[in-house]
């Protein structure tokens, strides 16, 4: 890079006006536009093309000529290196990004997450899950780290707590912190590498085998992981999975939901009524619904046959050739989400338990809310004709917890 160097100075640079490249040696120039624009820029070879690198305005107050040829001779030390100075400034400024946003905490990029994704996630408990679930219920701790920083073991002190009680809600939350750490790798906030909220090969290590249910009873997933399982359940499509719903809507036995006729419920009045013939106790059941659950049975009318004389017998929940659907087929939706801890009857055990802990409802309703037989005789002809609304508002609720909405005013 042989030539004259420092052919500016100060003054002299400052009182050039004419449009073009002004050299003061070694590739610095002071360049001119028509507009009378200035700047300096630094001209260079590399791989056979010609690059221009601008190193700042030299408009009066600005870039000097001194702070030119510094930044210029930066650029000179790096050519001599092998580098190229236009990548080299990339790559700094690339860095000096990463290493502001690795200030980003768990819980600010969680949050960013969801919100870029949300509008995508159609169903509104989807969303209200992964706020909850990557909040401070369960994440306090967590959301206050940077998110370059989090390891192993902060993921651990979420997950242990819930682990072996809180099974589909311990599950769900890991692969969630997965999916917002994969998302920050993506994203510069963290450096690439094991995903410290792995399962395979990495927290199946470190956490004990999660027990199934007992033999000998219908496996029942805790009453407190519900929300999660009909958050995910929700976004499943497919008849099976909204008669699953339907059953744990109404806390319904599988046969009761799966033999359901359109002639059997009154969307307007919120009611299903299951005729004798078809009731386990040989009894009449008077079923309020939800509006949950009437938004279930909602989704099936585009299947539900056109012509008022064929509506009568036609399932709500129809199968191959409109016939039943099997229990089977309902315990394999519960199987493809990986959910190994739960069984359609077993989700009225979940029901049961909720509404115990609840307290709100008497025993005779919750009782009464799964066609169980209470009391004698006469103690039932009275439940029949007084609990009806208990268990409408029972039921309410437990739609409400499930969906995590709060109950209505008034």
């Amino acid at each position: 890079m042989a030539g004259i160097i420092n052919r500016l100075t100060a003054r002299g640079a400052a009182a050039i006006s004419v449009p073009g490249r002004h050299a003061d040696g070694q590739n610095l120039y002071l360049n001119i536009s028509k507009a009378g624009s200035r700047s300096w820029v630094f001209l260079y070879k590399r791989d056979g093309r010609q690059r221009e690198m601008g190193l700042g305005s030299a408009a009066p107050g600005a870039v000097s000529l001194a702070e030119a040829r510094e930044a210029a001779a930066a650029a000179r030390r790096i050519l001599a290196s092998g580098g190229d100075p236009l990548d080299a400034r990339s790559a700094s400024k690339k860095e000096a990004r990463v290493e502001e946003a690795r200030g980003t905490t768990f819980g600010e990029f969680a949050d960013a997450f969801v919100d870029l994704h949300e509008a995508a996630w159609r169903n509104p408990k989807h969303r209200a899950q992964w706020r909850s679930t990557l909040g401070d219920s369960y994440c306090s701790q967590l959301r206050k780290k940077p998110i370059s920083q989090v390891e192993t073991e902060d993921v651990l002190d979420v997950i242990r707590p819930l682990w072996l009680d809180r099974r589909e809600t311990a599950n769900r939350i890991r692969q969630r912190i997965e999916t917002v750490l994969d998302a920050a790798v993506v994203d510069g906030r963290r450096s690439p590498g094991l995903n410290p909220a792995r399962w395979k090969g990495h927290l199946a290590l470190l956490l004990p085998k999660q027990a199934r249910g007992a033999k000998g009873h219908h496996a029942a997933l805790p009453w407190a992981e519900m929300p999660d399982f009909v958050s995910a359940l929700s976004e499943r499509e497919g008849v099976a999975a909204r008669a699953l719903e339907f059953l744990i809507f109404t806390a319904g036995r599988s046969g009761e939901v799966r033999g359901a006729r359109w002639s059997e419920i009154d969307l307007e009045r919120g009611l299903w009524i299951v005729p004798a013939d078809r009731m386990k106790a040989g009894r009449e059941h008077r079923v309020p619904l939800s509006p949950s659950a009437v938004a279930a049975v909602q989704t099936m009318l585009p299947l539900r046959p056109r012509r008022a004389e064929d509506i009568s017998g036609a399932l709500v929940f129809p199968g191959l050739r409109r016939a039943p659907l099997s229990d089977m087929t309902l315990s394999a939706v519960i199987k493809r989400m990986n959910v190994a801890s739960a069984t359609p009857h077993g989700f009225r055990s979940s029901f049961r338990d909720w509404a115990a802990s609840d307290g709100s409802a008497s025993f005779e309703a919750a009782e009464m809310c799964l066609a169980h037989v209470v009391g004698n005789q006469t103690v039932q002809a009275y439940l029949r004709a007084d609990l009806f609304e208990q268990r409408r508002e029972l039921l309410d609720r437990w739609a409400n917890f499930l969906t995590l909405q709060a109950p209505a005013a008034g």
